[in-house]
């Protein structure tokens, strides 16, 4: 630079370095703009942006009589303006020695010794974030801080502040915490910020916005119906691609989704799941696949069915109400359901004060029904499952790893039927199948609950096991999962809200709490600073766990005792989310076995009722309004259901030895009612037999009729006593 006598190309320290061949000329921008003996005397276009090529030779032999004060060279061409000031220096030399260069007006220069300064409140002391770069910045006068003339608490670094000025530009240059734009570049100017007057560098980039010019058109609906591919879009009619109303960015045929016209709105499931979040978005109600319209002959899939209604007792008034057994001639039987049955087919039970008056909590009643929805929809899952099987040789002694042998080996798909054989289990019956998969699958559940890859006490977060991340364990527990509900086994049951709602509505849109935190000691820390009631006390607190923090990236400048809450969150959002990213993901691809995650996005409160909460106890009334009575000609249909209702309150009271999970289990070969239901439905019929006998392949309950009650109960005590008593040896 024939100003500065300085090599170096840097455009943000020193503007852009410019060469002339022609006039045999070099010279920097800001060296040419602060010289203090030239002005542009000609056009913009005239010259070096209007200073004439003769006026920059005259400045030149001008500085060249004068030395630098800085590094004692000739050629400084800025003087400082401050009265009786004669100090010279070159720009560069100024920049080092924290001079201050006004862009602005007269282009002014201030020596290091009379240049402004930015008036700081005697509190302002002590650590902050430059808002820029999220840096510490000292809360101090000097050089390399600046201060927001418009907001109280905004400093910056100077260099970041040079550096978003270059990029907004005039136009877009303003404070990044309130956006003032006047009062924050008059202040900048003044400290010796320069503001090009150009437009910002992300709005001169050739074609900066293409992309924002192309609409989607694309099928996102799991089920595409479309024949011709997801990529085709025929406006005005059922294969015009409608695009999510929230973010525009997923697409569904209009037929696909089961909209009659463009006008219906559609949001993705995405948008749906955090709109639910924020409690904005009220669930439509959906059609039976029954009763969906059909789009070119095809039933639409995506349509979910109706929750069953509960049944309800005959002019029934009260609140919690035993519901009669329900009667079905036995010359008749079909898969249809007991409201398609001639009324003359059933039997209506008068009910026992004893469950009559038995009161039920608003909260109980709400889980059982969203457990109803969810078994509707885990049956719909379940159409998937194909006649296919697939053995698993399972040992007792170790179901974790036989388990996850049967999941991996190479014929296994989760559509297939799962067939169970306990290894060191002989003579085994067909009868025992079924039973066997329900006790396989609840001994799983019960693995992965006690397992490394989970912490917490009843409610259980993801924990982080790199072994169990190497070994791809987080996917094959979410697949195990996933298959468990559609096939009938039991549902973990021990999510917490917050691990729920990361795979239902995604980590970035859940805040955990305290009660998520598994390790003692790092939530004695958490303590410690939620419940400082002091800022010295805060800050002994941060200092004891100084290297924690750090390598938690968690570590802030804290400023007064209300910074801890920001702190807190902090510490908890990466413990109990960052943390565990990498297994949480894993987790969720496997839950997506079947369409599991998918349905549980669509219809979070009802998958939180089986995957958050405990199974309800077995009540006499859930296992009586289970059986569905199969009716006989030759029996007393009326006195054989009151004996099974009178047996089921005696052993729900205790005058039993056995229980209500015994009798499910000698039935069906469960003690749990499976999130999917029973498949076959159970079914109870009354025989001349003279004791009572489980079906466990149909599900069937086949009861003795007798001429006492007295007689009918030790026959059903006898039996299923001993006969689990022998399943058990």
């Amino acid at each position: 630079c024939v100003l500065c006598g300085r090599t170096d190309d840097c455009p943000e320290k020193y503007g852009e370095k410019r060469t002339y061949v022609a006039y045999d000329l070099t010279v920097h921008y800001y060296c040419l703009l602060m010289s203090s003996g030239i002005w542009q005397r000609g056009e913009e276009d005239e010259g070096v942006d209007g200073f004439l090529i003769a006026d920059i030779r005259k400045e030149v032999n001008r500085a060249a009589k004068l030395k630098c004060n800085i590094c004692k060279k000739k050629g400084a061409s800025i003087g400082c303006v401050a009265p009786k000031c004669k100090r010279s220096y070159h720009f560069p030399c100024g920049i080092q020695k924290e001079c201050i260069f006004q862009f602005m007006e007269d282009f002014r220069s201030y020596c290091w010794e009379h240049k402004p300064v930015q008036k700081f409140s005697s509190e302002s002391r002590g650590t902050s974030q430059c808002m820029i770069c999220l840096d510490l910045v000292e809360q101090l006068p000097v050089y390399t801080v600046l201060k927001s003339p418009c907001c109280k608490n905004a400093w910056f670094h100077r260099e970041c502040l040079q550096y978003q000025a270059l990029s907004a530009g005039i136009f877009f240059f303003r404070c990044s915490v309130c956006n003032n734009k006047d009062k924050f570049q008059k202040e900048m100017l003044r400290m010796g910020i320069h503001i090009p007057e150009k437009d910002a560098s992300w709005e001169l980039e050739e074609n900066a916005y293409q992309d924002l010019l192309q609409c989607y058109q694309h099928c996102d609906i799991k089920r595409c119906l479309c024949k011709k591919g997801r990529d085709y879009n025929e406006p005005d009619s059922k294969w015009e691609i409608k695009r999510c109303q929230c973010c525009g960015s997923r697409g569904t045929h209009l037929a696909c989704s089961a909209m009659k016209s463009w006008e219906q709105n559609w949001e993705c499931l995405e948008c749906r799941s955090i709109l639910a979040k924020s409690g904005n978005y009220s669930k439509q109600k959906k059609r039976s696949l029954a009763t969906s319209e059909k789009t070119d002959g095809t039933t639409c899939l995506l349509e979910e069915p109706s929750p069953k209604c509960p049944r309800q007792s005959p002019g029934s008034q009260r609140n919690f109400l035993l519901q009669s057994p329900k009667v079905i001639c036995q010359s008749s039987l079909s898969p249809c359901s007991h409201r398609e049955r001639p009324t003359s087919n059933r039997v209506t039970m008068p009910l026992p004060p004893l469950m009559s008056d038995r009161n039920c909590s608003l909260r109980k009643k709400h889980l059982r029904l969203q457990r109803r929805e969810v078994s509707n929809i885990l049956k719909e899952l379940k159409l998937q499952v194909n006649a296919k099987t697939t053995r698993f040789n399972i040992s007792t002694d170790n179901i974790w790893n036989s388990a996850l042998k049967g999941f991996r080996q190479r014929n296994f798909s989760p559509t297939n039927t799962i067939e169970i054989k306990f290894t060191n289990c002989k003579n085994r019956s067909k009868t025992d199948t079924l039973a066997s998969k329900h006790r396989f699958f609840q001994l799983l559940m019960l693995q992965l609950q006690n397992s490394s890859l989970f912490e917490g006490s009843s409610a259980k977060n993801l924990s982080l096991d790199f072994q169990a991340v190497k070994e791809n364990l987080y996917y094959e527990a979410g697949k195990m999962i996933a298959v468990s509900l559609v096939h009938g086994g039991p549902s973990p049951c021990f999510f917490s809200k917050t691990l729920f709602n990361c795979l239902v509505y995604g980590p970035e849109n859940v805040k955990p709490v305290l009660e998520d935190v598994a390790d003692v000691d790092v939530a004695q820390t958490i303590k410690m600073i939620k419940y400082a009631n002091s800022l010295p006390s805060l800050q002994s607190a941060i200092d004891d766990c100084y290297e924690f923090l750090a390598a938690a990236g968690c570590l802030r400048p804290i400023t007064s005792l209300c910074d801890k809450k920001m702190l807190v969150n902090d510490i908890l959002i990466h413990h109990v989310i960052k943390r565990i990213i990498s297994p949480l993901e894993s987790f969720r691809q496997g839950l997506k076995t079947l369409g599991v995650l998918e349905k549980m996005q669509m219809h979070p409160d009802a998958f939180s009722s089986i995957l958050c909460h405990k199974p309800e106890r077995l009540s006499a009334e859930t296992v009586c309004d289970l059986f569905t009575i199969l009716s006989s000609s030759s029996v007393n249909k009326a006195e054989g259901a009151d004996f099974w209702i009178s047996y089921l309150q005696d052993v729900e009271s205790g005058e039993s030895e056995v229980t209500l999970e015994d009798i499910l289990l000698f039935a069906t070969g469960s003690n749990s009612i499976p999130p999917v239901g029973f498949d076959p439905e159970p079914t109870i019929t009354f025989l001349q037999k003279r004791y009572p006998i489980g079906n466990r392949l149909l599900n069937c309950l086949e009861l003795p009729i007798t001429k006492t009650y007295e007689e009918f109960k030790n026959r059903m005590e006898f039996t299923i006593r001993n006969t689990l008593r022998v399943e058990r040896e």
